[in-house]
């Protein structure tokens, strides 16, 4: 009797965790993401990742029920305050997520911190995020945007054997970091930046800088998302540059978000990136297949972030036992999660706040009819510092429109 007594025991115990974590009520989480305007397509990828990986966890975390109340920022940052105020404090969630442009991303920490509200971004690469002026209340699961390009400097420079480069830049903090993670990178490895040009968001014609480009220059570096690749690539391809200058490009140029709207004008192109969607692992294939089956379309480095945020997200909340309303317990989980299979390779959060994860070097080639991001070399387990000391290398400052110098241009 005692024998038949415990399954059933055992079973009212399950029964009276899955009722305390009701009881609990949801977890409310907080998604804010530029729906509308210039960069909406990135945006929405951004949500679906999320969105497929709740699904598929049957839209609860720890036994609790999830809630996500969903704000369009319209890439706007006065507009992502009042958002993301309205989230806090009529919406009262639990945690906040989002957030892509680097401009948004800062505005929103001064706010963060004085609510204590755990924050994830899963996207924004802003740098000092993760670097100097670190967060209490805020990790990011995403990329360094000057981190993720040293490894690219340094291939540059030694496997592609470029001695001169001109970049070209987007002008706001995003543009900055990434061309200043390759400079930095590109000329450590005897590498020489000749020219720098920075290019305003609101930009309607590259042509009369492209007509500036520097013709002795080995290879053209190419920092852009969205409408400015699509822009810049037909461009770049009537000015007579392609063919005669190597193109080579931060990760989102050739970004999966854009790559199907690409022509024969982007093949042969070469960029780094911590995520493709040709990328041939187990994991990779299952999301790919699920998030196609899902959306009709291919994912992103946007999608996968957001479905591997929200996997690093549910991960913190288990090892707390769904106990949310501890803020303080909940920052110092997300700060330790460490994933071996994601879709992108592993990922594990170091002490800054910033994952530890591979850096893909792709070449955009036509596969079946389709264009895509083909992984030619793989840098296991890089860090947002690289090879460099962390307190050495944070003595220097943030990456800039100046910073690194041109000395060479």
């Amino acid at each position: 009797m005692r024998a038949a007594r415990l399954p059933l025991l055992l079973a009212a115990a399950g029964l009276l965790v899955a009722g305390d974590a009701a009881a609990q009520g949801p977890i409310k989480v907080g998604f804010i993401s530029p729906l509308t305007g210039a960069i909406a397509a990135a945006g929405k990828d951004m949500y679906s990742g999320c969105e497929l990986y709740w699904q598929e966890s049957g839209w609860q975390m720890a036994g609790r029920k999830v809630e996500v109340i969903l704000e369009d920022n319209e890439g706007n940052p006065a507009t992502a305050l009042v958002k993301l105020r309205k989230l806090v404090e009529n919406d009262r969630v639990h945690m906040v997520a989002g957030v892509i442009l680097s401009n948004v991303a800062y505005a929103l920490v001064p706010y963060i911190e004085a609510q204590e509200v755990p924050t994830v971004y899963p996207i924004n690469s802003a740098d000092d995020l993760t670097q100097r002026k670190r967060p209490k209340w805020l990790i990011r699961t995403g990329f360094s945007a000057g981190g993720n390009m040293h490894p690219f400097g340094e291939y540059a420079a030694k496997v592609l054997g470029y001695k001169k480069v001109v970049t070209v830049g987007l002008d706001y903090a995003f543009g900055w970091e990434t061309v200043g993670g390759f400079h930095k990178s590109f000329e450590d490895n005897g590498g020489l930046v000749v020219q720098k040009l920075w290019v305003p968001l609101n930009v309607q014609d590259y042509s009369p800088y492209l007509s500036q480009i520097k013709k002795d220059a080995d290879a053209v570096f190419v920092v852009a998302l969205g409408r400015w690749t699509l822009l810049f690539a037909s461009q770049y391809a009537a000015s007579g540059l392609r063919g005669r200058v190597p193109l080579i490009a931060g990760g989102t140029y050739t970004d999966e978000h854009v790559l199907p709207q690409l022509g024969d004008e982007s093949l042969g192109v070469v960029s780094a990136h911590h995520y493709s969607a040709s990328l041939d692992t187990p994991a990779n294939r299952r999301f790919r297949a699920a998030f196609e089956k899902a959306y009709n379309r291919i994912p992103s480095f946007y999608s996968e972030n957001c479905y591997t945020g929200a996997r690093i997200l549910n991960e913190a909340v288990r090892a707390i036992g769904g106990k949310v309303e501890d803020r303080a317990a909940l920052m110092t989980a997300l700060r330790k999660v460490e994933i071996t299979d994601a879709p992108r390779g592993p990922v594990q959060m170091d002490a800054y706040g910033n994952p530890t994860q591979n850096i893909y070097i792709r070449k955009v080639e036509r596969v079946g009819g389709k264009l895509q991001n083909t992984v030619i070399y793989t840098y296991p387990a890089v860090s947002q510092f690289w090879k460099y000391n962390p307190e050495e290398f944070l003595k220097q400052p943030v990456y800039s429109r100046d910073f690194p110098p041109c000395r060479h241009c």
